[in-house]
């Protein structure tokens, strides 16, 4: 019976550009792993709940590091740490949310080490999935949370297809509200995805949460000054403060004219398997004061089309509330 206190067997690969690293991914395909902070990768590894034959470490391309003004906004190096995502001052000036929600991920320590590109990109975090049980993520043909006994307090109420795991990333919703756009590299060259297309659901891809395709690495965040300076508002509620995940959160970004609202993104993070952009809000609430008349009227939109499971009616009202908290801040 193997240990579970070591590291399994692999072939470890360290590449110093890019260029060596996406040709690697080329030639090693599926069967490698590709690691950057290590926060999700080593509990999986060691757990033995997935194995690989070969990892390649991005830690030594310095490249991927950092924050960079463009013409048109910033660029973020996908092994940015969460602590300058959450600490830089060029995305504090203009991006405050992306700041506000990278500084709620998990604890400090965690932080320090986590990136930007691994934090957009870890698998879900179901219980019965990560125990290694052969649900539909796992090839089986059931969802153990999806069933009258299931443990389900954390799960999906939107856009449940086989599996109802949600999207554990804090920073996702803000980079949807954002409209960020993920930088994906191989050897055929750079692909540009739309943060709201990054993310997938199961009804589009049971196995994968992200749109990387075999042989592709997340190198950069790129985002436009498209919502640069704008009114934003971020909250996430979990059990604690930190090392825990959302139960709910939610990512805004308004911009105002005096106190009328011209345009807005309101993306929910935590009630599905890939932030949710609540578009009914957005319309709503264009053309309209940000005051308690409003949120008043228009939070009930945020849960429109929920389906509950045993265990988690109390993301309704919650997703309802954060709306209307973030339309009467100021």
């Amino acid at each position: 019976m193997p240990s579970h206190d070591v590291m399994p067997d692999m072939e470890l690969y360290q590449p110093l550009q890019v260029e060596d690293a996406v040709a690697l991914a080329d030639r090693l395909g599926s069967r490698a792993w590709l690691l950057g902070g290590g926060q999700d990768t080593y509990g999986w590894l060691k757990d033995r709940a997935k194995t690989t034959e070969a990892m390649i470490d991005l830690n030594g391309i310095e490249s991927l590091r950092g924050v960079r003004e463009t013409a048109d906004g910033i660029e973020i190096g996908a092994l940015t740490t969460l602590t300058e995502v959450a600490t830089n001052t060029l995305i504090n000036e203009r991006y405050g949310l992306l700041s506000s929600a990278a500084g709620r991920v998990a604890s400090p320590q965690i932080r320090n080490a986590g990136t930007l590109g691994g934090n957009v990109s870890q698998d879900v975090r179901c219980w019965y999935y990560r125990r290694g049980l052969d649900c539909y993520r796992a090839g089986g043909n059931l969802c153990y949370a999806d069933t009258p006994e299931g443990m389900n307090r954390e799960h999906a109420i939107f856009g449940a297809s086989r599996c109802v795991a949600v999207n554990p990333s804090d920073t996702a919703p803000a980079l949807v509200a954002l409209e960020a756009s993920m930088v994906l590299t191989s050897v055929d060259g750079e692909r540009i995805v739309a943060a709201e297309d990054y993310f997938v659901g199961p009804a589009i891809d049971i196995e994968n949460t992200t749109a990387l395709r075999t042989g592709e690495i997340l190198t950069a965040v790129r985002i436009p000054s498209t919502w640069a300076n704008a009114t934003f508002y971020f909250e996430k509620v979990a059990d604690r403060n930190v090392w825990d995940f959302a139960l709910v959160s939610m990512a805004v970004a308004m911009k105002m004219n005096g106190s009328t609202i011209e345009d807005s993104r309101f993306v929910c993070g935590a009630v599905e398997c890939k932030p949710r952009r609540l578009t009914e809000v957005e319309n709503a609430v264009r053309g309209r004061n940000r005051d308690e008349s409003t949120a008043a009227s228009i939070a009930e939109l945020a849960s429109r089309g929920a389906r509950v499971l045993a265990h988690n009616q109390y993301k309704v009202p919650l997703m309802d509330s954060l709306v209307k908290r973030a339309l009467q801040s100021a």
